[in-house]
């Protein structure tokens, strides 16, 4: 069923809600600074391979981060390009800024005298709200971030759970971005078999909250 502009109008704005509230749970991660989140474990080994192999000063962690979400869009688009949508733009333009204005307002509360205990409670309450907030987007129907759809893909491919795979796909990053020169955290390996399985619990409960917000604005769910 093709969708109306309204509707495409209220699914991205959903979605946009929930990168917001993704995006606060990896600043809360990231200024835990117990290890940073497994996709940028790889980016980060990404970069410093090629820093130190080809010696390119045009480098810089955020144009490797866009490289390689291309290259991943651009798979997506030739294995099945249903999968790509606007709103996997919009967390790729946006995704950075979100994070730079919540590390500014944040980043003042917790500074190199927070205590382990609290850091330990940011990492931890930074996986429940990435992994809330990554469902909303799921579940808003109108794209993920280039990194989320890897998991949805290969989830719905072989018809495995979610929590499942989005945990071998973390782990796999972490694997290939340690051997390339990432840094792995404690926080890193908390992540891993952490936001997979909270996200597979928050799936269905966002689904029903996104059907209820099209509901409410008069339109039909499948």
């Amino acid at each position: 069923m093709k969708r109306s502009l309204k509707e495409w109008g209220i699914r991205v704005g959903i979605l946009l809600a929930g990168l917001a509230v993704a995006h606060l749970g990896v600043t809360l991660f990231l200024l835990s600074d117990l290890g940073s989140d497994p996709f940028n474990v790889l980016i980060q080994g990404l970069f410093r391979t090629l820093q130190r192999v080809t010696g390119w000063g045009v480098l810089t962690h955020g144009r490797v981060h866009m490289a390689v979400s291309l290259v991943i869009i651009g798979v997506l688009l030739a294995v099945d390009r249903s999968y790509v949508k606007i709103g996997t733009v919009l967390c790729m333009a946006f995704g950075g800024p979100i994070i730079d204005f919540y590390t500014w307002i944040l980043n003042p509360l917790f500074g190199e005298g927070t205590g382990l205990p609290v850091r330990i409670g940011m990492l931890v309450a930074g996986c429940v709200i990435l992994a809330y907030g990554m469902t909303i987007v799921i579940r808003s129907d109108a794209g993920t971030g280039p990194n989320d759809l890897v998991a949805v893909v290969i989830s719905d491919k072989i018809r495995k759970p979610f929590s499942i795979i989005r945990v071998l796909v973390d782990a796999a990053f972490v694997a290939a971005g340690f051997l390339l020169g990432g840094l792995v955290g404690a926080g890193t390996l908390v992540c891993v078999v952490l936001v997979g399985p909270v996200a597979g619990w928050f799936l269905p409960v966002n689904g029903r909250l996104v059907e209820r917000i099209l509901t409410a604005a008069g339109i039909k769910t499948e």
